[in-house]
């Protein structure tokens, strides 16, 4: 039959359009999936935010391998817990399309025992961790197996004004405790900045205390069952993080807001008339560098910020920084995992972990890449972030640190309701709840 009526062509032109994209995807499925006609796999990367630094990353990394693969990135949520619950969802269907993953160390011991993540290569191992300062090493370790490779670290330090520290008669150049600033903020009636809102920050502040301390908030990290898990909050250590949570709460020194200030919002009040002393992540110096070059904080300000280890809760027993930073995991279902894993090693390569402090203000895991010259000269605080991280101890190594931590953020806040004579036993008896499944976070 003959379609001669405008209605007829109409419907020609419409089929025509259609096989038309049918041939145009059949043609765009060909090109991608598996790379290009060359066979050049394309590897998804899925990163946290940062400055670009990793998008370079990535294009350096698919320029030298040499046509063996290409890089393209994937961001993630800005918070840890976003970028774990997309990762988790994702991996529990299976999804082949996650190559490679930035990780929050806290959720790499959750996903190896899911068996997310695919074994690290025997050949890498060496390459993985020697070198490397340890926590980052232990936050990619599970159950004596390395499954992550260490990419960049973190850690915070002691901030103060020199102006105020030499006001209340704070010698800096030693080493000094939590009693010590806390008398320090209230004899110069300054800001002791810390992050007291209920999110993330707080438990990484809790667990750095309890460390230091002496301590551990979850004394058995390789336990595979819930109800096995064994708490140290109750502890001496406990007391000890919880007196001096309750006691800058109790007494306003980090001010009215306290219960909200996350790194941001703490670094604000340092840097303004009140501030006095903080403790905080290193970004916090690029960026009171940047606003003195903008013209939107006095330099006077930035010349009179000095920065020290984090301080002690015994005068006779070393500081236990926070650690954090990022590891690099390979997905357990991606199709292209010897690819992947050769892309790892070029991404956390040493130069790149140079780049990557200089452009971004995030340190390498590698201690030796300190010593480059260009990093000396920038970063004046990179030795005590080097001395820092070698010190650091990571938040809890455990599959059920989601639990943990969302208990802990629950029952130590608000900072000035916490207290040593019961905070930390109604802390484990709550956690201890929720992993028995008999409360829900």
């Amino acid at each position: 039959m003959t379609l001669t009526t405008s209605r007829g062509r109409r419907r020609l032109r419409r089929l025509a359009t259609r096989l038309t994209a049918v041939v145009t995807a059949v043609a765009a499925l060909s090109l991608t999936g598996c790379g290009s006609d060359t066979g050049t796999p394309t590897l998804t990367w899925y990163i946290n935010p940062d400055d670009g630094g990793q998008e370079t990353i990535a294009q350096k990394c698919t320029d030298a391998s040499g046509g063996k693969y290409r890089i393209k990135t994937s961001l993630l949520p800005s918070d840890a817990p976003g970028q774990r619950e997309q990762l988790i969802r994702r991996l529990a269907s299976h999804d082949s399309s996650i190559d490679i993953m930035s990780l929050d160390p806290v959720f790499v011991a959750e996903m190896a025992q899911a068996d997310y993540l695919a074994p690290v290569p025997a050949q890498y191992e060496q390459e993985f961790t020697e070198g490397v300062n340890e926590a980052s090493v232990d936050s990619s370790t599970r159950q004596d197996q390395l499954v992550a490779a260490p990419f960049w670290a973190n850690t915070q330090l002691l901030w103060y004004r020199k102006s105020v520290a030499k006001e209340a008669g704070l010698d800096m150049s030693k080493p000094v405790t939590w009693d010590q600033v806390i008398a320090a903020a209230q004899q110069s009636d300054r800001l002791l900045g810390a992050q007291g809102i209920r999110a993330e920050s707080l438990t990484v502040w809790v667990n750095a205390l309890v460390e230091s301390g002496g301590g551990h908030i979850v004394e058995n990290p390789d336990a595979e069952r819930p109800e096995d898990v064994k708490l140290g909050l109750d502890s001496e250590a406990g007391k000890k993080a919880a007196k001096v949570v309750g006691t800058i709460g109790k007494e306003g020194l980090a001010g009215p807001t306290f219960s909200n200030l996350d790194e941001n919002n703490t670094m604000l009040g340092f840097q303004g008339d009140d501030g006095g002393f903080m403790v905080n992540w290193p970004f916090v110096y690029a960026a009171m560098k940047k606003g003195a070059e903008e013209g939107t904080l006095d330099k006077s300000v930035l010349d009179d910020v000095g920065w020290a280890l984090y301080p002690r809760v015994d005068a006779d027993r070393a500081a236990a920084p926070p650690f954090g930073g990022i590891e690099l995991g390979v997905g357990a279902f991606g199709e292209h995992q010897a690819e992947s894993f050769e892309a790892v090693k070029c991404i956390r390569s040493k130069d790149n972990q140079i780049e990557y402090f200089l452009t971004d203000g995030n340190a390498p895991s590698l201690l030796a890449a300190f010593d480059d010259s260009r990093i000396r000269e920038e970063l004046p605080a990179a030795a005590t972030i080097k001395q820092s991280l070698a010190m650091a101890k990571a938040r809890p190594t455990t599959p059920y640190y989601n639990e943990v931590t969302g208990g802990v953020q629950k029952t130590w806040h608000p900072p000035q309701d916490v207290s040593p004579d019961s905070t930390p036993a109604d802390s484990a008896n709550y956690i201890y709840e929720v992993l028995r499944g008999e409360r829900l976070l």
